[in-house]
């Protein structure tokens, strides 16, 4: 069971590093991320919302209030993650193996959650 909850909390860890980083690359870093999303084909309005859903998602992962908004939060950082995957993939950049190393933490992250809150 510790070993469960260490894997957990260092899949979760870096997951959220990894959602922080992004969303501050959208704040701090958006004459760069609007580029990238021009080149990608999507909408620039996104970004600044994009990046605010992302914080709350982190939040909503780390707190054991709501499980259906963790649910949702996990959700959303799926869907982003392989949105970002093809995004990348599509346009030749090489620079979709960040979303695929997200998508390993998600589902660590995901699946130790799930067994140590069913084994609590």
């Amino acid at each position: 069971m510790k070993i469960q909850k260490i894997i957990f909390y260092i899949a979760t860890g870096l997951l959220s590093l990894l959602m922080l980083f992004s969303a501050g690359m959208y704040i701090f870093k958006n004459a760069d991320i609007t580029q990238a999303f021009t080149n990608f084909g999507y909408p620039t309005y996104i970004i600044y919302p994009l990046a605010i859903a992302k914080i709350l998602g982190v939040i909503a992962i780390w707190q054991n209030k709501s499980q259906a908004l963790k649910e949702w939060a996990y959700a959303g950082f799926f869907f982003d993650l392989i949105l970002a995957f093809f995004a990348h993939y599509m346009i030749s950049d090489g620079e979709q193996g960040a979303s695929v190393v997200g998508m390993v933490f998600l589902l660590i992250s995901y699946y130790f959650g799930k067994k140590i809150t069913h084994n609590s």
